[in-house]
């Protein structure tokens, strides 16, 4: 038994390919079991003799759920964040809120039964309970469904969607009990600043807990993190939390993502490059506002809406429904212009078809080609017909959140939005050159009037635009590697591919260092291969 809930402590769902001892470190949770198990009964009004079974069911970027079967075969679910996620005690206490708000407004959001947003209770952790949600995981079934239930699914989110974004806020940030919000005044990370309240007082909005305002060393820092009263607070006090960051922590650093550094010749990079972009995106930031009032409003939506987080049922005509959407945390409230976008999952941008909304068909003589290449046409027509019906969707059901995805500039000012407030690590040259292409575009950006306030000398963008192209060629070299290993973000790989995976990766070290053709460039490799454990301190 003891044996057993060591599991549930520890990440069992997969491997990473480097620092593996690090993402483990950061995933233990360790806990007291029996604790956890008599405040989830007490939560439902129940015994713990009730509890017949407590077993893990899931493990995410942030969490570990269990799922807790009654005598009765009342289900509930018991999540618990790691000890890495961030910022705590507000990611806890936003999530819990958020969701009991959406529920109130008719979305099939998990009912929250209890929660602790403080390790400062008898389980020793934070935690939510909440209702099991009865159901398949559309990420189990993603890559089976036929055209006729991919158009049903994107309808029905962009119906949920409709819905959650007709909801008007009075300023950004994240959303919060009041009492909770109470209960942080005068803690380092929220010192006196009132939230603002709701017209259902019990509800209000604090402070944003997006990762990047809070991410390593930023999190000490005593700063302004919502309420946004206006769409141009929201759009400036990520860029302001990164230079008080780099000011107070200012050091050299080699770009984070190892392929990336031989275009720097292995230097290491000064944040004063960094420093110079971000006042210059401040410069411009009031300027990004859509001339239309209706995209600068304050909405909500999902902030991870990918197929895993959703819970379908089919009805007896075997039609698929969604049931319940999961996974608040980290959950923001912004100006739709910076929410809006098509879920990483759902889109297929890189391609032209999909970028000119042509309704997607298969290739007339497919039954010609070879195996392989038909698996490939099924693939590319499968991304763009999703990518497809959810923009059509979308048109039809959630006309504002159209009018927002349409905008076309859209995409370049959630791009200077996001590079300004991503914390540092080690490279300007996004931010730079999505500034660059904001001078270029500054008319259609703007709408006219003033001339940008930002210049570039000629030669600079001709050298930016050099190093720019480098870089993707790097990119598109980890990607290559990616497909050959079979990994995700930060190196992750199921844990019964990692021995595989490991051998693929000393395979491929060892044909790059093969291939180098001087003894310098050889060390080179070496010292800075991709997939090599990493000392990760001085980029927090």
């Amino acid at each position: 038994m003891a044996h057993l809930r060591s599991d549930f402590f520890e990440y069992t769902s997969g491997r990473w390919i480097f620092n593996d001892d690090l993402r483990h470190a950061e995933r233990r949770r360790v806990f007291k079991v029996d604790e956890l198990s008599r405040l989830a009964a007490e939560a439902v009004n129940r015994s713990p003799d009730d509890i017949v079974r407590l077993e893990k069911l899931a493990e995410g970027g942030f969490n570990r759920t269990f799922l807790i079967t009654m005598r009765c075969g009342f289900r509930m679910v018991a999540r618990i964040p790691y000890p890495v996620t961030i910022p705590k005690y507000f990611a806890v206490a936003s999530e819990v809120a958020t969701m009991a708000f959406l529920r109130s407004f008719g979305l099939p959001i998990p009912e929250v039964y209890g929660y602790s947003p403080t390790p400062n209770n008898a389980a020793g952790t934070e935690y939510i309970f909440m209702e099991f949600v009865q159901g398949t995981n559309l990420g189990d079934i993603w890559f089976d469904l036929g055209e006729g239930e991919i158009i049903s699914i994107s309808r029905q989110l962009a119906e949920l969607e409709s819905k959650m974004m007709s909801i008007a806020f009075p300023a950004g940030g994240s959303l919060y009990y009041t009492e909770d919000l109470e209960n942080a005044a005068g803690s380092a990370s929220w010192p006196t600043r009132p939230g603002i309240t709701l017209e259902d007082k019990r509800f209000c909005i604090g402070p944003d807990t997006s990762l990047r305002l809070w991410f390593g060393r930023r999190s000490q820092l005593d700063l302004e993190r919502g309420p946004y009263k206006s769409a141009e607070a929201a759009l400036v006090r990520g860029a302001e939390k990164e230079l008080a960051y780099l000011r107070r922590f200012d050091r050299p650093l080699l770009p984070f993502q190892r392929v990336r550094r031989e275009a720097y010749k292995y230097q290491e990079q000064p944040p004063s490059d960094h420093i110079e972009n971000l006042d210059r995106y401040l410069l411009i930031a009031s300027s990004l506002i859509p001339r239309n009032p209706a995209l600068g409003q304050f909405r909500i939506r999902h902030p991870d809406l990918q197929p895993s987080n959703i819970i379908v049922s089919r009805s007896p005509d075997s039609n698929l429904h969604v049931v319940g959407l999961i996974d608040w945390q980290h959950t923001s409230i912004l100006p739709l212009f910076l929410l809006t976008g098509i879920p990483q999952q759902l889109q297929n941008y890189n391609d032209i078809d999909s970028q000119s909304m042509t309704r997607p068909s298969l290739p007339e003589k497919l039954d010609d080609l070879d195996e392989a290449q038909q698996s490939r046409e099924m693939e590319l027509y499968r991304r763009r017909l999703v990518h497809y019906h959810y923009v059509k969707n979308t048109e039809e059901y959630n006309e504002l959140h159209y009018a927002a995805l349409t905008d076309p500039m859209g995409v370049l000012r959630r791009r200077l939005f996001c590079h300004a407030s991503d914390p540092w690590e080690g490279e300007t040259l996004t931010l730079k050159v999505a500034l660059i292409q904001a001078t270029k575009n500054w008319k259609t950006l703007t709408g006219g009037g003033s001339p940008c306030p930002v210049v570039f000398d000629p030669d600079d963008v001709r050298e930016m635009m050099k190093l720019d192209a480098e870089q993707k060629e790097a990119d598109e070299s980890l990607e290559a590697c990616r497909d050959v290993i079979g990994f995700g973000p930060e190196g992750w790989v199921p844990a019964e591919h990692y021995e595989v995976a490991m051998a693929l990766t000393k395979k491929l070290k060892e044909d790059g260092l093969a291939a180098a053709e001087s003894e310098e460039e050889r060390a080179q490799v070496a010292a800075h291969w991709p997939f090599d454990d990493m000392d990760e301190e001085e980029y927090m």
